[in-house]
């Protein structure tokens, strides 16, 4: 299950970024910076727990919980949320909640490349091209 994400990934496009941030209230300044990085995503598993970690030149971040756990996550644009990681399907789901919100993040590896789709309000797709078996 979660095993099919473990791998480091490097993003090589994203459509619809921008409007996703401003639905989630990201400041100008951020979004500027966020919109010209290209992160890489390392995702394994420690026991139980899965550990997604996002690297890049501006932050990095790391974050770790059970599927199905709710855990404290402070977000890369410092919003607190309530976050729950699951499997539904093929699909690993990062779920975050704050302030009556609810931002849905789903990855999927198709073809060999990991799509991730953000949404809130407005969707936000990522491709990523795996770097390696982690």
């Amino acid at each position: 299950m979660v095993e099919a994400f473990c791998a480091t990934w490097k993003m090589v496009e994203s459509r619809n970024f921008d409007d996703y941030m401003k639905a989630l209230g990201v400041p100008f300044a951020t979004r500027q910076v966020a919109n010209v990085i290209k992160p890489t995503v390392i995702i394994s598993t420690d026991g139980d727990r899965v550990v997604i970690k996002t690297q890049s030149t501006f932050r990095v971040t790391e974050v770790s919980a059970k599927l199905g756990e709710e855990f404290d996550e402070t977000t890369p644009d410092d919003r607190k949320v309530k976050s729950t990681f699951t499997m539904e399907g093929d699909q690993l789901v990062h779920t975050q909640k704050w302030d009556g919100k609810e931002n849905k993040i789903t990855r999927e590896v198709k073809n060999g490349k990991m799509v991730l789709v953000s949404f809130i309000e407005i969707s936000a797709i990522f491709t990523c091209r795996r770097d390696d078996i982690y």
